[in-house]
C-alpha cells in the first residue's frame, strides 16, 4: 500500500532535517557567543540577528514536519 511505502521515508527525512537544523542552530550560538566575547557592546545587535537566524532555522524544520504530515495522511501519490 502507499502507506506502507511512505512511512519508512518520512522518519529518515525528519530526522535528517532535525539534525541539520540543531547543526546550523548550533553553530549560530556559536558565533554569537564569540562576537559578545569579542565584542560586548554589540550585544543587542547580535541577540536580534540571532534570534531572526534561529526562527528562519526552526521554519524549515517545521516545514518538513508539515510536508510529512501532508505525505502521511493525503497520499498525494497514491
Amino acid at each position: 500500500s502507499a502507506v506502507g511505502r511512505t512511512v519508512p521515508a518520512l522518519a529518515p527525512g525528519m530526522g535528517i532535517a532535525a539534525a541539520g537544523c540543531a547543526t546550523g542552530q548550533g553553530l549560530g550560538l556559536k558565533a554569537a557567543g564569540e562576537g559578545v566575547a569579542r565584542n560586548p557592546e554589540a550585544s543587542n545587535k547580535l541577540t536580534n540577528s540571532l534570534l531572526l537566524g534561529l526562527a528562519f532555522i526552526e521554519s524549515l524544520a517545521i516545514y518538513t514536519f508539515v510536508i510529512c504530515l501532508v505525505l502521511l495522511f493525503m497520499r498525494p501519490f497514491g
